[in-house]
C-alpha cells in the first residue's frame, strides 16, 4: 500500500492521491503553488479507473486470442502530458513534473 507522504517526497511531485474502485477521490495531498486541486484530482481519478478498465479488457482479449500470457492483470499505468506525468498502481497515483520526474522511483514507491 502506497503512502501519500512518501509519494509527495518524490522528485517533482505535485500531488499524490488515493481513489476508490469507482474513481472517486478518497484522499490527496497537493503541493502548494501549482494549478492542481481536488476537483482536478477527482477527474484524474476517474481517468485512472477508466484507463485501467480499458487496458484490462485489452490485456484479457490479447491473452485469449493469442494464447500468450503475462499481460493480465493490469496493475497500473502512466499517462504522460506536456508538463506533467501521472503514474498509478492499484488505487494510488502521483503527479510529477516532467522536468524533475523520476519514474522508476515513482513505480517503486507505488508498488
Amino acid at each position: 500500500m502506497a503512502d501519500l507522504n512518501q509519494l509527495m517526497a518524490l522528485p517533482g511531485a505535485l500531488a499524490a492521491f488515493e481513489f476508490s474502485d469507482k474513481g472517486e477521490l478518497v484522499n490527496s495531498q497537493i503541493k502548494e503553488g501549482n494549478s492542481l486541486n481536488e476537483t482536478a484530482l477527482d477527474l484524474l481519478s476517474h481517468v485512472c479507473v477508466a484507463n485501467t478498465s480499458i487496458a484490462t479488457m485489452q490485456a484479457r482479449g490479447w491473452e485469449n486470442m493469442t494464447n500468450e500470457q503475462g499481460f493480465y492483470p493490469v496493475q497500473g499505468f502512466s499517462m504522460i502530458g506536456l508538463d506533467w506525468t501521472t503514474v498509478t498502481h492499484g488505487q494510488y497515483g502521483v503527479v510529477l513534473e516532467n522536468d524533475q520526474a523520476d519514474l522508476e522511483s515513482a513505480y517503486t514507491a507505488l508498488a
